[in-house]
């Protein structure tokens, strides 16, 4: 047989597919490996990149402000001074402050200034990081509040409209009682000085009275010589530049703001004064079907201020060339673009990724794969001894782990295997045993029939009396078994009720008073002195007279002549109400320790020979605890061997009638000075 277990085990597991891999636990614990990799690869690089590139855009918009500021700071030096000769102080200030290099050049690259000094043998990039040139103003660097508008022309490049100090003296007091006007009638004004030095009113608040302000501001101050010597000269350069592109004339104000040389035209000839507005004729109120001279005029107008506005501007150039440095190449840190690059992912930068990302991955995989391996490889034996289980076969215990989740599991199922194997041994002894108890009966029936056949044994009323002992004893082992596997089952039916205590003892010991006197055995029930009737338990009465006549029936079968088999009840549990003990004890020979556990098992006696003289099947006890257990209670066994045991049920109580008073437990009641004085009953 043992030569065959292999071969059947091959068999077996050749019939039986091997799990694929998506499906094993190991291929699962890969795919969620791999996923988590991925997953966390991903969100680190995500992650990574995200701060890289908000710590670059961090530093490139500080190296942007602190290039805007050296930029618009050499702006202003050009724009008020006609050369670059005394730049020096202020371009190494800067360096000093923006801790960069600092380089000017002419257009052709001639050094002006570098703040590396002239020992420096650095080369300059091929693209300069700016052009300095207060004419044409770059709008990146310098925000659109600082240019003059549209033209891209600095202003604080004001060349011949510069005031001289008399000038500026007396525009300041004027200024200074407008405001103070102003200021004293409410209205928050201060003086601020323009970069020709001319001073204007400038509101603290932006909400004021017109009618105040006009009251105030009515003296006109109007345009000082230095400035109408300047705006001619500027209004002839922009007439010629009108003139060269077929234009009228226009007469420039002081704000650089111009009045057309031409009147104003209508349908009649004249312009409405319902379209006097800042709004040139828009097409969707004045439709060029209804009104075709005003569009034509309106068409006519916008071209002329785009041509004044482009001449003003050339004018000023013009005007200002003398006054202004000459434009100058801007190199700080030798870098080469001003603008803010985004995040460059290289070629070199995505292979490494990929390639830390592929690593990762292995990683991941590989200890996924070890830790898989231990992990599916305990389960691998704990299913191989399961199968050897199933088909019968001897199963090795499986080896246990650390202490984890996989090692209780092995330790769960050896356990169970031992106790499968003990159970198994015990079916088979109970087989055994069964056989045995029903062998002995029916052969002994056999036996006196064949010889009653055989004219051996004559039927007279010995010979029928022997065959009902036997059949009598072979119905309380078929009996027995079918109380025991009702309890098994759960289907004992049970009809509890209240019960008194001493009134169920004193039947049990009535009905056993006849063999405890054969036998030479004392059978006794103490019960208390006269007084309120005993315990009151909630139990079956019939089955539970059954488990107590086992007891006693057990207790005179080995207690030897001359002893005393004792019966009691006594309240038991918290407060001597929750429960109900009932006691059986003997001053038989006693049960050895080791034995004491099995006394509770079916079929099991102390006495192996299993001799009729000293008991029945070994069913008693068994049917005892199940009868105990299936009625909410316990039985227990207390043993000293030479001196006898004891053995006591425990059923819950019931509540005492109302009209009975409470009572101590029936030891206490029975307890005098000298312990309980027990009764004897010989009904």
């Amino acid at each position: 047989m043992r030569r065959r277990e292999p071969e059947q085990r091959r068999r077996r597991e050749r019939g039986r597919p091997r799990l694929p891999l998506r499906r094993s636990l190991l291929g699962r614990l890969l795919i969620v490996s791999v996923l988590v990799a991925s997953c966390a690869v991903a969100a680190t690089a995500w992650l990574a990149v995200q701060t890289t590139s908000g710590a670059i855009r961090q530093e490139q918009g500080q190296d942007l402000s602190s290039d805007a500021k050296i930029y618009n700071t050499l702006l202003g030096y050009a724009a008020t001074h006609p050369r670059w000769e005394d730049v020096e102080d202020t371009a190494r200030e800067l360096a000093r402050t923006s801790q960069r290099r600092i380089v000017l050049t002419t257009e052709d690259r001639r050094p002006l200034f570098d703040s590396a000094g002239a020992s420096s043998v650095a080369p300059l990039p091929a693209q300069a990081s700016a052009v300095v040139d207060p004419l044409s103003v770059d709008t990146v660097l310098v925000p659109d509040a600082m240019t003059a508008g549209s033209d891209r022309i600095d202003p604080r490049a004001v060349g011949p409209f510069l005031l001289p100090a008399n000038e500026r003296t007396e525009l300041r007091g004027i200024t200074e009682k407008q405001v103070a006007c102003l200021n004293s009638v409410g209205v928050a004004a201060d003086v601020v000085d323009g970069p020709s030095g001319r001073p204007r009113i400038e509101f603290v608040r932006g909400d004021t009275d017109r009618d105040l302000e006009f009251k105030c501001v009515a003296q006109n101050s109007g345009a000082t010589l230095t400035e109408k010597k300047a705006l001619d000269e500027l209004n002839t350069l922009a007439d010629a530049c009108l003139k060269r592109q077929g234009h009228k004339g226009a007469t420039l104000n002081l704000d650089l703001s111009w009045d057309r040389g031409y009147g104003q035209i209508t349908a009649a000839g004249k312009q409405p004064a319902e379209k006097q507005s800042a709004e040139k004729y828009p097409s969707e109120k004045y439709p060029a079907e209804k009104y075709p001279t005003e569009k034509k005029a309106a068409a006519v107008e916008r071209g002329d201020d785009r041509a004044i506005a482009s001449c003003v501007g050339s004018a000023r150039r013009e005007q200002l060339t003398d006054h202004v440095a000459a434009p100058a190449l801007l190199f700080i840190d030798g870098t080469g673009a001003v603008s803010v690059p985004g995040f460059d992912l290289s070629p070199a930068n995505t292979a490494r990724i990929v390639g830390v990302t592929a690593l990762v991955l292995a990683l991941t995989v590989g200890v996924s794969v070890i830790a898989g391996a231990r992990l599916v490889r305990p389960l691998h034996a704990l299913t191989g001894a399961a199968q050897r289980m199933r088909d019968g076969l001897d199963s090795a215990p499986v080896p246990v782990g650390p202490d984890n989740e996989i090692g209780r599991l092995a330790e769960a199922f050896n356990d169970m295997a031992v106790h499968r194997a003990r159970l198994e041994e015990q079916r088979k002894v109970m087989v055994s045993d069964v056989a045995h108890e029903l062998r002995t009966p029916l052969s002994n029936i056999r036996g006196w029939l064949e010889a009653a056949q055989d004219g051996l044994a004559d039927p007279d009323p010995a010979f029928v009396s022997s065959l009902l002992e036997e059949a009598v004893q072979l119905q309380h082992i078929i009996d027995d078994l079918q109380d025991l596997g009702a309890a098994d089952v759960g289907a004992l039916r049970l009809h509890p009720e209240p019960v008194y205590a001493d009134e169920l003892l004193g039947q049990v010991a009535a009905a056993y008073q006849g063999p405890a006197e054969t036998a030479g055995v004392t059978l006794t029930v103490a019960t208390p002195k006269p007084g309120p009737p005993g315990p009151m338990l909630y139990a079956d009465p019939v089955r539970l007279r059954q488990a107590v006549s086992n007891l006693v029936s057990n207790a005179v079968r080995h207690t030897p002549s001359g002893g005393r088999v004792t019966l009691r009840s006594y309240r038991t549990g918290p407060g001597h109400g929750d429960e109900v003990a009932l006691e059986v004890s003997d001053t038989g020979a006693g049960i050895p320790a080791d034995d004491i556990p099995h006394v509770f098992d079916r079929f099991w006696r102390a006495e192996k020979s299993r001799n009729r003289s000293t008991g029945g099947s070994g069913l008693g006890l068994a049917i005892v605890l199940k009868l105990a257990e299936a009625q909410g209670g316990t039985a227990s066994v207390v043993s000293t061997e030479g001196k006898g045991s004891v053995f006591t049920l425990r059923l819950p109580a019931a509540p005492a009638p109302a009209e009975a008073p409470a009572n101590a437990t029936a030891a206490e009641a029975a307890a005098g000075p000298d312990g309980p004085d027990p009764i004897n009953m010989t009904l």
